[in-house]
């Protein structure tokens, strides 16, 4: 097995994992709970690429808007069609972050990192552009290590016990996008 038949054929976790999240975050008003952190705000928005089918029978369904127009997206989760891409806002410790999630790699898009004290522009002092590049590695590592907590939160609760009841309630919150 080559390794985009890997990739295709595992794409689902990654998929499951935005659904999950999804849910998960409108679960609680957009905080999540991470056991070890705290809370954590998470928000989907503006933008979600849904897909159907596989190989050339394969269809995209791309939802734009707010937070509540988003409605579009759960009625493609209804049909069957399942989250590939989403924009999403994390916030935590004072800083928030906004990215782009694909479900296929798990890869970060369009990553805008929180405003900090050295975003004012002055990179005269090597020293301080110095401290501005790595307060920025910082801040994306950060953003890498919580996305990074809540699939590994995912994944416990996708290998325990526990996953039998919270599909349930994940699928009772998609349905409820039919019936609205």
């Amino acid at each position: 097995m080559d390794l985009v038949d890997l990739i295709a054929e595992k794409r689902f976790i990654g998929q499951e994992f935005l659904t999950w999240l999804w849910w998960k975050s409108e679960e609680r008003g957009g905080v999540v709970a991470l056991p070890g952190e705290g809370d954590i705000v998470v928000v989907f928005e503006k933008h979600m690429l849904l897909e159907y089918g596989e190989g050339d029978s394969n269809e995209s369904l791309i939802c734009r808007g707010l937070q509540t127009e988003l409605q579009e997206a759960r009625t493609g989760l209804v049909m069957g069609k399942k989250l590939e891409q989403a924009r999403i806002q994390l916030a935590y410790n004072d800083y928030e972050w906004n990215f782009t999630m694909a479900a296929a790699l798990m890869e970060f898009r369009n990553v805008k990192l929180p405003k900090t004290g050295g975003d004012s522009g002055n990179t005269e002092n090597p020293e301080e552009r110095e401290g501005m590049v790595l307060e920025r590695i910082f801040l994306f590592e950060e953003l890498v290590r919580i996305v990074l907590e809540l699939f590994r939160l995912f994944l416990q609760i996708r290998v325990g016990d526990e996953w039998r009841d919270e599909l349930l309630k994940v699928r009772e919150w998609v349905n409820k996008a039919e019936r609205a």
